[in-house]
């Protein structure tokens, strides 16, 4: 092990709770109301849409996460088989869009804090900030500690959606299920395009695959498993709240007549009334506080991985000494984490991260069919992802079409990391790395050329 290696210090269970706790969240506690007043009762559809809209690009991202167990996810797998420049847009653009997952996750969390605690609504912010440094702090002191949290804070909060679902069951009005399209069928498609992000954690856990334990076994079991855990828990979970809950207080009872934040509560209160609420609140607060901290393990891999390729500057790519993390980039992750909390209205912008997410998965279809296509001796994967071409088309066409019923303002905003990311690119790394990726060898090869474009890098 060299300075800059990290600690392979994660097994199968902490790997599946970063997954899972990366998903836990937002998705469960906020999202439910804003996919209702999308589609009614039929947002339980939307969620199982998104989950198959996801599922390609899991199994795509398994693969490559054996063949490439390095830190990175998704940008590397995009750099090595499509080339820099798409590499750099992955991975500053994930980035990007996981910070600001974990920005809204904190700053949503204050409402359901102020269902339980007495804290002013102005001091919202100054709570999530406590939260952000304890969970910036908890990042750089080591990945074997935050995953152990995370596992603990993850199997809690399980058990108690669990039980929430279960006493639900004795409870729920059938009448609150018709009618169920109320916005048709194109309802359900737009919900799906919202509510997408809650998966997008599943293939977060790939980007810490240099820390975890025999990853080509690890890695696979964990994305999958967590992915099948987490369908069926958003299902059942989702599936209560619509029971539970008024269908007037979801789609008006948030900050000023829109869809309330605070779904999860508006059920628990007619399940368990004031006690019910409290419990969840609490509940809620602590699964977004571990989302964040997932958020924060992954996202600050890419700089990492990035600085590593001669992407961005070497000292994102320096590993504390004492604590074998990235602590350079853990900082500069959790320096624009704070300050998004701080000044940016977040809620709004996560639309803009949620595109990016479509577009991720999507192109991550594309990478695992250039590996294949090239089929370079680097690129040996412990676990095979089935239905290939049929699968990786199906994602890249589904998540095209999700992108498109997420609106202009969305779009742009993907349109705009794109363009900024590829500056970065022209002006910092392509004068410093000659890689072709998996592409290029493909274009190489029909030249009657040899060059594996994954492999030059690594003998560098």
């Amino acid at each position: 092990m060299t300075a800059n290696d990290l600690d392979r210090s994660l097994g199968l269970f902490p790997t599946m709770m970063i997954s899972m706790g990366a998903m836990i969240g937002s998705g469960i506690f906020v999202l439910p109301a804003l996919g209702y007043a999308k589609a009614g009762p039929a947002v339980i559809l939307a969620y199982l849409l998104a989950a198959l809209v996801v599922l390609p690009a899991a199994l795509s991202k398994a693969e490559m996460a054996t063949a490439m167990p390095e830190s990175g996810g998704t940008y590397l797998y995009i750099d090595r088989a499509l080339g820099p420049l798409f590499g750099t847009i992955a991975g500053i653009g994930a980035w990007f869009s996981l910070v600001f997952k974990s920005s809204f996750a904190l700053v949503g969390l204050g409402a359901y804090l102020l269902l339980f605690a007495p804290v002013p609504q102005a001091a919202v912010v100054y709570v999530a900030l406590a939260l952000g440094a304890l969970v910036v702090a908890l990042n750089v002191s080591g990945t074997k500690l935050s995953g152990t949290i995370q596992a603990v804070v993850v199997t809690a909060v399980v058990a108690g959606l669990l039980a929430y679902t279960v006493d639900a069951g004795f409870a729920i009005d059938t009448a609150s299920y018709t009618p169920f399209a109320t916005h048709g069928r194109m309802g359900v498609v737009t919900a799906a395009a919202f509510v997408f992000v809650s998966y997008a954690g599943v293939t977060k856990v790939a980007s810490v695959a240099e820390e975890v334990k025999d990853p080509g076994r690890n890695l696979p079991r964990a994305m999958l498993g967590s992915m099948a855990v987490m369908t069926v828990l958003y299902v059942a979970v989702v599936g209560a709240i619509v029971g539970l809950s008024d269908p007037e207080v979801l789609t008006t009872g948030g900050p000023g007549g829109s869809a309330s934040l605070t779904p999860m509560a508006d059920g628990a209160g007619t399940l368990l009334g004031g006690f019910g609420v409290v419990f969840i609140s609490v509940i809620a607060v602590v699964a977004l506080t571990s989302m964040a901290n997932a958020g924060v393990l992954s996202s600050s891999r890419f700089p990492l991985a990035m600085s590593r390729d001669d992407l961005l500057p070497p000292g994102l790519g320096r590993i504390d000494a004492r604590f074998k993390t990235p602590r350079n980039s853990v900082l500069l992750t959790g320096a624009v984490l704070l300050s998004l909390i701080a000044f940016v209205p977040v809620i709004e912008l996560a639309k803009l991260a949620s595109a990016f997410q479509i577009l991720v998965f999507s192109f991550e279809n594309l990478a695992l069919v250039a590996f294949r296509v090239a089929d370079v001796p680097s690129y040996d994967p412990d676990f095979t992802a089935p239905g290939y071409p049929y699968v990786q088309l199906f994602g890249f066409l589904a998540g095209l079409g999700l992108l498109t019923q997420m609106g202009t303002l969305p779009i742009l905003g993907a349109v705009g990391i794109i363009v900024g990311s590829a500056l970065m690119y022209f002006l910092y790394g392509r004068s410093r790395t000659e890689r072709t990726g998996a592409l290029g060898t493909i274009v190489h090869r029909r030249r009657g050329e040899e060059d594996d474009g994954i492999a030059s890098t690594e003998a560098e």
